[in-house]
Order: structure tokens, then sequence, then C-alpha cells
């Protein structure tokens, strides 16, 4: 067994591109629109607070089931990919989707958590990240 201590890792033919080759040889794909760019766990109930994240400057409790989080990096451009999810610790069914009205920007993506009969709700655990390409 080796180990790689480094670092930095930086693409041979481009900086900041940089192949995987899949475990059985047949495909590829770039390390880099794999790694998540941003993540946040949070407590969405009272005053929220972070649990943990990763390139996540703040979050802002607009009302009752409704967040927005900003993050520390911007991303390129709009069409990055957000995967979200909720529970709240008494077994309701609770979901988190990107807010209904909200037009995503690079900086901030405004959240809200909901019963599955759609009533805002303030969820006990959020969840969120985001992949796609930095500014």
């Amino acid at each position: 067994m080796s180990t790689i201590l480094v670092d930095n890792l930086t693409g041979k033919t481009s900086a900041g591109d940089i192949t995987v080759t899949s475990e059985g040889g047949a495909a590829t794909q770039s390390l880099q629109q794999g790694l998540a760019k941003a993540w946040v766990n949070f407590d969405g109930t009272g005053t929220i607070a972070t649990r943990d994240s990763l390139s996540v400057s703040s979050l802002a409790d607009d009302g009752t089931g409704l967040y927005t989080v900003t993050l520390s990096n911007a991303m390129d451009n709009a069409n990055y990919c957000i995967n979200s999810g909720a529970r709240v610790t008494n077994n309701l069914r609770c979901l988190a989707s990107l807010r209904y009205n909200f037009t995503q920007t690079t900086l901030a993506i405004q959240l809200n958590s909901y019963d599955t009969a759609s009533i805002l709700l303030d969820a006990s655990d959020v969840f969120m990240s985001i992949n796609g390409d930095l500014a």
C-alpha cells in the first residue's frame, strides 16, 4: 500500500482539470465536478444555528420554514445543482426545497421547509449541498 502526501493537486494539461478513472477503468469523471462546493447542516428552529458547514458564510431566518444560506465563495453562474433535505424531531414528515419564488444567484440560496401538506414549518434539521463550478 502506498500513501501520497500533498498539499495541492494540479492537472498536468490544465491546472484546474483533474480526471479520475473509475474502479473498472471504463469511465472517467472530473474530480472538480464531483466535489461539493458548499454544504451546511443547521437547526432551523428558534435561533437558527449551523452545526457544521463548508463555504457557508451566514444563515438567515426569513420566517417560519424560510431560510437564506449565503455562500463564502461565489459560484461561477446560477446554473449549479442544489440538494436539500429536512426533518423534524417529532417524526413529522418534512421536506426542504428551493423557495418557490426565488431566483437563484451565485452567492445566496433560499430554502423552505414544509410538511407533506405543503405547510411551512421550522425544521430541526436542514441539510443542503451544492455542486457546480466556483467563480
